[in-house]
């Protein structure tokens, strides 16, 4: 008897060491670091380790897509022009070297508009072989490092480098490395690793302390509660601070505070993982829920067909109409959108209007099929009544534009309205598609016809076995991301790479024949083949839904739908800039 409970001693002991190595192996858990931050910190971002995520990194498709030789073939003149690329590649060995676990930078609180900032990370080695890179490092970061002090607390020596407010303070304790712009909020931070403040701020043993933590704050947790539990990094926002010192700022220079929204928002919180060769993000949006009765039915997916590349589904707000009016449009379909919105706010169409006559749920649908030179883009809104929805396209028919008018024809039954437009390089012709059960719009009346057509097939069956809807990458890549609620969005990456590089390396080819100085920057005769490229893309999906207590963005792919949003956003926003609207 004693040896079976020995044994099942032993067993369960077993079993406990290895869910725990499992959990250590393959989880994440920021508690090492947000037990070290106040409970007012505004920023942080984590990455658990380095190491790690470098080796998922490799294993990527996209990362294997650059590998290619052909990819690098044809990278190599670019990358050769590249700035400071060997300094990357150095200071990328030199991260390798440290092997830095549990990094994170933290912004703790501004005060007077300067921002105290805190971090650190543990390391491989001794301390001596790290200081000669976090030397380096910091040298770099000071612009006067002229100005060094020491100075002991505790068991600690502090050095400090560099004059307020370009200063910063490190320290070494163990394995771990940390610096401030702040010397108060480092010394806070030695006494939370080391253990006094918990020993001093209560005499049950610092449970009070622990309540003055990030770890402890209740929006924090309630962030990290729909966060997974491995991740390669994660973020986190306290947008709170920011609303306050928007309010004053407006106060100060003599306007009323004026309600952005953001106020409502409790915390920001988001991660990226590697998920088989895929990325995949989690983002959170702690705030109350927008009023919504319903939830997507991607109805508008089956008009999807074998040449769809974009699908995207989400639910309207008519209250937001007025605002989004206010916004400015960049290129011919901005502005057009503009006049759309500005239309809607002037005609006196009201939300109950857009409720009465439409189920209040956006499709939108871009095909690209083999012989086309361009793409096509339609929108679509399932009708809820006929007459009202008759009422409304009417009203903004004749106030979008007073200077070019709406033909008006109907055919089998279904509304046609088209608006001729100047001639162009890129002729478009609006056209807005109105049956019993559908509205559609889009750029060209081809197009729109062809989606009311399948809309009427959709009555009596469903879409076919080649449409968008029924093909196993969209069915695959719908299923790897959880049922979204609010809005759905599907890209299939190798179809539209296929497409673009159809339409763009003749004129690449002829480019380089006309301007032979583009062979200085890349060699277009080397640009991959497309089957090379489409072999390592798969679909960018992305669902968000509400869940409990905030909103749930995730996104799966080769590169995420954030991450393509970043790399696109970024030059426009740059291109506005150094483009100002003329009024």
């Amino acid at each position: 008897m004693r040896r079976l409970v020995l044994l099942v001693i032993v067993a369960a002991l077993a079993a406990v060491g290895i869910l725990y190595g499992l959990r250590h192996a393959a989880g994440t858990t920021p508690t090492a670091v947000t037990g070290l931050l106040p409970r007012g910190t505004i920023f942080l971002a984590h990455v658990p380790d380095f190491k790690r995520a470098r080796d998922q990194w490799h294993e990527s498709d996209i990362y294997q897509l650059y590998r290619e030789p052909a990819v690098q073939d044809f990278l190599q003149r670019p990358l050769a022009r590249a700035p400071q690329r060997d300094t990357a590649s150095q200071t990328l060995g030199e991260i390798e070297k440290l092997d830095p676990k549990d990094a994170f930078l933290a912004v703790t609180s501004i005060e007077n508009n300067n921002p105290r900032f805190a971090g650190g990370f543990r390391f491989r080695g001794n301390r001596d072989d790290a200081e000669r890179i976090v030397g380096k490092w910091r040298a770099q970061f000071v612009k006067n490092d002229s100005t060094r002090e020491s100075m002991d607390y505790e068991r600690h020596k502090i050095d400090i480098v560099g004059a307020a407010p370009n200063q910063i303070a490190t320290v070494y304790d163990g394995d771990w490395f940390f610096a401030s712009n702040d010397l108060a909020e480092l010394k806070t931070l030695l006494d939370r690793v080391d253990g006094r403040a918990l020993a001093t701020a209560s005499p049950s043993g610092g449970g009070k302390d622990r309540q003055l933590t990030l770890d402890a704050d209740e929006n924090f947790r309630a962030a990290m509660a729909h966060m997974p539990a491995s991740y390669a990094l994660l973020f986190y926002l306290q947008p709170k601070g920011f609303s306050e010192k928007l309010a004053s700022l407006q106060t100060a220079i003599g306007q009323p505070a004026t309600s952005s929204g953001i106020e409502q928002i409790r915390s920001i919180c988001g991660t990226t993982r590697f998920d088989k060769g895929k990325l995949h993000d989690v983002l959170f949006v702690g705030m109350p829920k927008i009023a919504q009765d319903a939830n997507l039915k991607r109805s508008s997916a089956a008009l999807g067909t074998a040449d769809t590349f974009f699908y995207l589904a989400a639910l309207l707000n008519p209250e937001k109409f007025d605002s989004l009016s206010q916004a400015g449009g960049i290129g011919a379909l901005g502005a057009w959108l503009q006049k759309f919105f500005q239309a809607t706010s002037r005609s006196g169409t009201t939300a109950d209007d857009w409720r009465a006559a439409f189920e209040l749920e956006l499709g939108s649908l871009a095909d690209w099929p083999a012989n086309a030179r361009w793409p096509s883009l339609i929108a679509t809104i399932p009708v809820k009544d006929s007459a009202h929805a008759n009422k409304i396209v009417n009203m903004l028919t004749s106030a979008i534009d007073e200077d070019a008018p709406w033909t008006k024809t109907e055919k089998d039954g279904i509304r046609y309205f088209f608006m001729a437009t100047p001639a162009s390089l890129f002729a478009i012709t609006p056209t807005i598609a109105l049956s019993d059960h559908m509205m559609v719009a889009g750029l060209d009346s081809v197009s729109v016809e062809a989606a009311m057509k399948r809309n009427r097939s959709e009555l009596g069956r469903r879409s076919a076995a080649s449409g968008l809807s029924n093909s196993e990458a969209y069915k695959t890549a719908a299923h790897s991301v959880p049922a979204p609620t609010h809005l759905f969005a599907y890209i299939d990456t190798a179809l539209l790479y296929s497409r673009l590089d159809a339409a763009l390396r003749p004129m690449l080819l002829m480019s380089a024949a006309f301007m032979p100085a583009i062979s200085d920057y890349v060699n277009v005769g080397k640009l991959p083949e497309p089957k090379v490229v489409t072999r390592h893309l798969s679909p960018i999906v992305s669902s968000q839904r509400y869940d409990g207590d905030g909103y749930v963005a995730e996104s799966v792919g080769p590169v995420t739908l954030n991450q393509a949003a970043i790399g696109i956003g970024w030059p426009a926003i740059f291109w506005a800039i150094g483009h100002p609207h003329k009024r």
